[in-house]
């Protein structure tokens, strides 16, 4: 890097941060980054620019996992990938003004500002892709997680289990459906099992097609299926759409698909009179 521009930097640091500081603030408030505390964000953007007038001294590695630190910090603030690479961009402008403010010749400022670009570019490219791959894997876990509860198999009586259902089903959600309750069937022995889609807003055509799918699946393994928590409107949906549900049992509720469920099992619920329960 130019000598004269290192020993800029060294000479009027302060000055510099302070020009960056008010820039990066504009920044903040239109990334709606101001929500938390001033203290924060100071601190955290003082943490960044502290970073990039390291990058003329310190060793390429070590560097290189402080600012993968900070990108982790900033992941997890939630703050935006352009909070960096304009906050980069800034910093590249801070400096150009500040040439012209001490007056250096065009040429000299076309050499230096070649420089800056080239150290600055290194540390967005390096920003970035780890910014990006720490999102993507965050983003891949989270995925995960939720394919994990999006469709559990819980056993509620001896060999009998039941899959609630809460949200929107599609054809991804419908495929980890599948697989969790063959293989849920199996490793509980179930006899029956019960799909609630109390929590499932909206039954349309393919959503019903992929229930009834389920259902034939279990069957297949020796397992009886019934769907609860079909509501009045959802019981209207699947007649006019002429879904044929006849030769699967279903219930309006939980509740009565597990009195179901514990019939087809040849159990009951009783009081502890030895009444039964109704």
């Amino acid at each position: 890097m130019d000598t004269f521009l290192l020993a800029l930097i060294r000479e009027n640091q302060e000055e510099i941060v302070a020009r960056w500081l008010e820039e990066i603030k504009v920044i903040g408030n239109e990334k709606s980054l101001r929500v938390v505390s001033d203290q924060l964000f100071l601190t955290t953007s003082r943490e960044f620019i502290d970073l990039i007038i390291r990058d003329i001294e310190l060793p390429k590695e070590q560097l290189s996992v402080q600012l993968n630190d900070f990108s982790e910090r900033i992941i997890r603030l939630g703050w935006p990938l352009s909070y960096i690479t304009e906050g980069l961009q800034q910093f590249r402008k801070v400096i150009q003004l500040w040439l012209q403010d001490q007056k250096v010749e065009p040429v000299g400022q076309l050499r230096i500002m070649n420089d800056v670009s080239e150290w600055i570019d290194s540390i967005i490219n390096h920003m970035v892709n780890h910014y990006s791959g720490s999102w993507e894997h965050t983003v891949t876990m989270q995925k995960m997680a939720l394919q994990e509860l999006s469709a559990p198999l819980i056993p509620v009586y001896e060999n009998i289990t039941v899959m609630p259902l809460i949200g929107t089903i599609d054809t991804d959600r419908a495929r980890k459906i599948m697989e969790n309750l063959l293989q849920g069937v199996v490793k509980h022995r179930s006899e029956v099992v019960l799909i609630d889609i109390t929590g499932v807003p909206v039954v349309d055509t393919m959503v019903a097609h992929h229930i009834i799918q389920a259902a034939e699946a279990v069957r297949l393994v020796g397992t009886k299926c019934l769907i609860v928590g079909i509501r009045p409107e959802i019981a209207q949906t699947i007649i006019n759409l002429g879904i044929d549900l006849s030769h699967i049992v279903t219930k309006n509720s939980l509740k009565k698909g597990l009195e179901t469920a514990l019939n087809m099992t040849n159990r009951e619920i009783v009081s502890t009179l030895g009444e039964e329960v109704k």
